[in-house]
């Protein structure tokens, strides 16, 4: 049974004006940092392909920084942003967290693509600072036992088993292809996918990457067809199956394609278009729709921004380091990853811990059927 149906997303234009006016407020607080005492880091990107990720989760990190400061900050202090982009690039993102460094900012959201977490991770990890991810799901991130890592969604193997179990028993006996654009959090989630299906004694018939950024597609739909693929499931990001999507439709693929978190953003629709509708997603549980989410789901709508997507995420990445540096009594990122590890916090998605790996115990995902230009909870 379908759940009730999401808010209404915003067009493109409206959503890029509400999250320039949040940033505008961050903005006037980093330009306050000198007289505050806890600094947090922001790093995610604000250019590049996925800028719009990047968008959800400055959303979210704004309009919780706004929350605490309002509650009496931490410890007294108010909370200011330092806020970088890191446009996704690996490279970029070690620049970031050198950049944190030189400015002593030892508290950080971020990053946002796997890639760009694992690359800054281990420099926040030398140097004893801590780091909490709002969205990148490698489960190498955590699983390496670097200290001050943390991160509030799933990982990839959750999320890769989802989709197995999907297609072993709601496409059973249909031909698969696991598609991915080679990038670490698509190839993750593929690899992940490919392993679940095999242990549940399904063997792919296609394993192939494509290569992001192309404009045409069109010699990948015709191997899948050529093969009789009717599963068609894409690791990676929503420009690319957005596109895959919208030019299967043109070339008559009717093929059941599957998606994962990289293509929870209304941007997906607006690139695959009415193609979209049926499309399945695995992503995290859409905190939108928990009764702890109510009124800060309620505010965002005044302020006229849709909580899609990793929002939330960015959200209570804020409020957990928030908490954990008040139960500490400290804004030291060892002993708020303390905290954060010995605590229960009270979330958008319920009462939540972190294991000792920096996992969070929140339930990890669910599948989403896309229709209409929205995402909705496939029972």
């Amino acid at each position: 049974m379908m759940s009730k149906p999401t808010l209404p997303a915003l067009s493109l234009s409206a959503a890029r004006l509400a999250t320039a006016s949040l940033l505008a407020s961050a903005v006037l607080l980093t330009a306050t940092a000198a007289r505050a005492d806890v600094v947090i880091g922001v790093a995610l990107p604000r250019t590049g392909p996925v800028a719009s990720i990047g968008d959800q989760v400055l959303n979210g990190v704004t309009a919780a920084v706004k929350d605490v400061n309002e509650r009496g900050g931490i410890n007294g202090q108010k909370v200011v942003l330092d806020i970088q982009d890191d446009a996704c690039d690996p490279k970029q993102a070690v620049s970031v967290a050198n950049r944190f460094l030189q400015n002593k900012v030892r508290l950080v959201v971020g990053h946002v693509c796997s890639g760009a977490t694992m690359a800054a991770s281990e420099v926040y990890a030398e140097n004893g600072d801590l780091m909490i991810t709002p969205s990148a799901n490698v489960g190498r991130l955590t699983e390496r036992g670097l200290p001050g890592i943390f991160r509030v969604c799933g990982r990839d193997d959750q999320q890769g088993d989802l989709a197995a179990r999907v297609i072993a028993e709601r496409l059973a006996g249909k031909k698969v292809a696991i598609l991915h654009d080679g990038q670490p959090f698509g190839r993750g989630l593929a690899d992940a996918t490919k392993a679940g299906l095999n242990k549940l004694g399904v063997q792919e018939t296609l394993f192939n990457a494509i290569t992001p950024g192309d404009r045409d597609y069109s010699a990948v739909i015709t191997r899948l067809k050529s093969a009789g693929i009717a599963v068609a499931y894409f690791g990676g990001y929503h420009q690319e199956m957005g596109a895959l999507v919208r030019q299967s439709a043109d070339q008559g693929y009717t093929g059941q394609w599957i998606g994962t978190s990289g293509i929870a953003s209304t941007e997906f629709a607006s690139i695959a278009g009415p193609a979209a509708d049926g499309v399945l997603m695995t992503f995290n549980p859409d905190a939108r729709r928990r009764p702890e989410a109510k009124d800060i789901v309620e505010s965002f709508k005044a302020r006229g921004i849709d909580p899609e997507g990793f929002t939330l995420y960015g959200y209570t990445a804020v409020h957990v380091v928030a908490d954990a540096a008040r139960a500490a009594k400290s804004a030291d990122p060892k002993a708020v990853g303390s905290a954060l590890k010995s605590g229960r916090f009270d979330t958008v998605f319920g009462q939540v811990g972190f294991d000792a790996k920096g996992d969070i115990t929140a339930p990890g995902y669910i599948l989403y059927r896309w229709a209409g230009g929205r995402f909705t909870p496939v029972e």
